[in-house]
């Protein structure tokens, strides 16, 4: 006879974990389907548009920066921009001072196919995320409490 699992939540919608991940998944569908057109992953996007953040503070940008900005281990930054410099959309130097890091920069190609990105990309969001309307505002500070709760915790 098999065991009875016993969880906390009583069922499936009243675990935050739970309808996390399934929110993702769908939204993460969404973006895959916006982006495939431009020969791009989410997760490429997401360091490109790292990069192109910390690009306007600062023109020496390194790997760990980026790493830093999207809360992503440094060893899959390093994988990740190593694809983006074999399709041209990044460059990477040699740092003035630091012999171990690189400085990271887009070149005019990921500039062009990361604008386009983020028209399609925030296309996609509006549509994704329309039902919250007025709510949007607080989901997202909900969002960047949790996510600088969970930064601090590491």
């Amino acid at each position: 006879m098999p065991t009875r699992i016993e969880f906390h939540f009583k069922k499936p919608e009243d675990s935050p974990g739970y309808l996390l991940g399934q929110l993702t998944m769908l939204w993460q569908r969404k973006q895959k389907r916006v982006l495939d057109p431009l020969d791009l992953t989410h997760t490429q996007f997401a360091l490109l548009c790292a990069l192109a953040w910390l690009s306007r503070e600062s023109d020496k940008v390194t790997q760990v920066d980026i790493a830093n900005q999207s809360n992503a281990d440094t060893m899959m930054v390093s994988k990740v921009l190593r694809t983006l410099a074999e399709k041209k959309f990044i460059t990477r130097h040699e740092h003035p001072t630091d012999t171990r890091a690189k400085i990271i920069r887009l070149t005019p190609d990921g500039e062009l196919i990361l604008q386009k990105a983020i028209i399609s990309v925030e296309t996609a969001d509006q549509d994704f995320f329309h039902t919250l309307e007025t709510d949007l505002t607080t989901f997202n500070s909900t969002m960047v409490g949790l996510i600088e709760q969970n930064t601090r915790e590491r």
